[in-house]
């Protein structure tokens, strides 16, 4: 996934029809794309998405299963309730996920067409594995909770996830 072009908010216009296609968490109005959603707006050569978080769960896009590139991509959905196996009523999204971040999730529910699979990180194992910081640059993870950029050394919570080393590349 495209680092985040920039933050929007509903109803923003984010470009002419001419310049890209909607996508999900968009619409049109008198030849513009408008944003329907807060969040992140990704360019890509196709359209533009918007993913968005809220103060219940963090709306994703499946793009991978296990390591398998998927053709299409899926709806995902991580409820606050499915972050963390520990402490669940104290979990903020906000905390958690960002807009563009990739997260490594396990599914507990199918979903079908029109629904969205139900995705757990409550596990040591899953949560944010790639995030870029404001200034754009992919931070690095300093805790179990906490990210950190090393341009601006500023500090970002997240839930980390622990890769296991057989994941990394090296």
């Amino acid at each position: 996934m495209a680092p985040p072009v920039r933050y929007c908010i509903p109803g923003e216009r984010l470009c002419n029809l001419e310049e890209g296609s909607p996508g999900s968490g968009t619409y049109t109005r008198h030849g513009y794309i408008f944003s329907s959603l807060a969040g992140c707006l990704m360019k890509s050569s196709e359209n533009g998405a918007v993913s968005s978080i809220n103060s219940r769960f963090a709306k994703v896009h499946i793009l991978y299963v296990g390591s398998t590139p998927l053709k299409n991509s899926f709806r995902g959905t991580i409820r606050k309730e499915d972050v963390r196996a520990t402490e669940k009523d104290k979990v903020e999204i906000y905390k958690s996920f960002r807009p563009g971040d990739i997260v490594l999730a396990k599914v507990i529910s199918l979903g079908d067409a029109q629904s969205n699979y139900l995705l757990t990180t409550a596990e040591n194992e899953l949560g944010v594995v790639v995030a870029h910081s404001e200034s754009g640059v992919q931070m690095v993870p300093i805790s179990w909770c906490e990210m950190q950029c090393p341009k601006t050394h500023t500090k970002e919570f997240r839930k980390v996830a622990r890769v296991q080393p057989e994941f990394l590349q090296t």
